[in-house]
């Protein structure tokens, strides 16, 4: 998996979610002096965005005399993020400037999380002990701590009792 910046994160991402695929407009959460130039430029060497012809002004980039150029993701660019492109976007260099990729999540594909994991485990009838939740997740005792506790300030009531000894995390049952 490509290594990204945030800055090209964002921008791959807001790209994804926008019909034709086009980085720009910048999101307002961008800065324009923020180093999206240099990330721009990263994401089109690396092969993750690709300059096309464009006729959304919205969507320029650069002008070469008359024509307009924008910048659009590829599906390299939506495989380094986790969406899946479901069309194909390059068939031809003339479709690409009239059929933009449609970009779906693969959320099917998607790994479960160690939240989910720690969930699940929490769900149990006998709940979880720290040393379980450590096993599985692989995080430190204060990493498994504070994900309890954030798990609560989300809302989840999670009950703290003894089993051999040891103490035992479960979510409460709902009334």
């Amino acid at each position: 998996m490509a290594k990204l910046s945030d800055t090209q994160s964002i921008l791959l991402s807001i790209a994804s979610q926008r019909e034709n695929g086009s980085l720009l407009p910048l999101p307002a959460s961008i800065k324009p002096s923020g180093g999206t130039a240099k990330a721009i430029a990263a994401l089109l060497k690396r092969g993750l965005t690709e300059e096309r012809e464009t006729s959304d002004a919205d969507a320029v980039h650069r002008t070469d005399g008359d024509v307009r150029y924008g910048v659009f993701l590829t599906a390299a660019g939506a495989g380094a993020i986790g969406v899946e492109p479901s069309g194909s976007a390059n068939s031809a260099v003339g479709d690409a400037a009239t059929s933009a990729p449609s970009i779906t999540a693969a959320s099917a594909s998607k790994r479960p999380t160690k939240t989910a994991a720690v969930l699940a485990l929490l769900s149990r009838p006998g709940g979880a002990t720290l040393p379980e939740l450590i096993e599985v997740t692989g995080w430190l005792p204060h990493t498994t701590r504070a994900a309890l506790t954030g798990l609560r300030k989300k809302g989840h009531d999670i009950d703290r009792s003894k089993r051999d000894g040891a103490t035992c995390y479960r979510i409460a049952e709902q009334a």
